[in-house]
This record gives structure tokens, C-alpha cells and sequence, in this order.
């Protein structure tokens, strides 16, 4: 595995974005690059020094990797109020919105969801290294792009 210095806080929030952005992993610095809709890929403007394999596309997760974070989730709770309120969220229309939206209604619930989102996503950013044959040398903060 080729280690890489890279922004885990980044990496993650790419993983778990919801918005309309892509996200790429330049392969020589470890920075997470944040393309909108409409602008071109890293690199495709490149005219001297193409690289081609420089990016990787980051996938977010899908619908059912984040309702089976939320399921989980909720087998840690003891708050049988809170519990079936949740469950029941997620069983509904726009799940991981109105999920997010009742735990507003549990502050501690909410604390411990939050703990355990960040510990699932570093898994899962760890995992998606490991499987495009990465490791992070260490994290980083690098200087907001794009």
C-alpha cells in the first residue's frame, strides 16, 4: 500500500456528502478537490502534463450504507422514546432527513449519534483507502479548495 498524507476530515465529509458536488483524490498531494456541477474534472484541462490516473473519483455512500449507520446506531441506545421515534424515521419518507431532523428532539441521543457518525466514517474512509491500495500516512489539514 502506497501512504499518503491526506485530510481525513475532508475524505470523510466526502463519503458522507449529500450535495450535488464530486469529489477526487489528487494522488500526489492527498488533497480533497470539490468539483460543482458544470466545472470540469481535475485535470481535464491539463495541456502539457496529463495525467490521467491522478484523480480518484470519491463515491459517496449510498442510501443503504447510511440507513444501516442509522440502524446500528439506534441498537446502541437504551432510551426506549427515543428508539422507537428514530425507528420510525427511518422507516419513512426521507428517512435520513427526518432522522436527523427528530434527533433534535434527544440532545444526548444526538451527541451520541454524532460520536458514532465520526467513528463509522473514519472506518469507512479507511476501508475506501485500503481498497484503492492507499493508507494515510498521517491527516492533514490542507487549505480549503475549490
Amino acid at each position: 500500500m502506497r501512504p499518503l498524507t491526506i485530510d481525513m476530515h475532508r475524505l470523510e465529509y466526502a463519503l458522507d456528502h449529500r450535495d450535488t458536488s464530486e469529489h477526487y483524490l489528487d494522488l500526489e498531494t492527498g488533497q480533497i478537490l470539490a468539483v460543482l456541477p458544470g466545472q470540469p474534472t481535475p485535470g481535464a484541462e491539463e495541456k502539457y502534463d496529463v495525467q490521467d490516473d491522478r484523480h480518484l473519483h470519491i463515491e459517496p455512500l449510498e442510501l443503504a450504507q447510511h440507513l444501516a449507520m442509522r440502524e446500528a446506531f439506534l441498537f446502541t441506545q437504551h432510551d426506549p422514546h427515543a428508539h422507537a421515534v428514530l425507528a420510525s424515521a427511518l422507516g419513512g419518507r426521507k428517512p435520513l432527513r427526518t432522522f436527523d431532523f427528530k434527533l433534535e428532539d434527544f440532545p444526548a441521543v444526538r451527541q451520541a449519534w454524532l460520536r458514532y457518525q465520526e467513528v463509522q466514517l473514519r472506518e469507512y474512509a479507511t476501508t475506501w483507502l485500503r481498497e484503492n491500495g492507499l493508507e494515510p500516512a498521517h491527516t492533514a489539514s490542507f487549505p480549503a479548495e475549490r
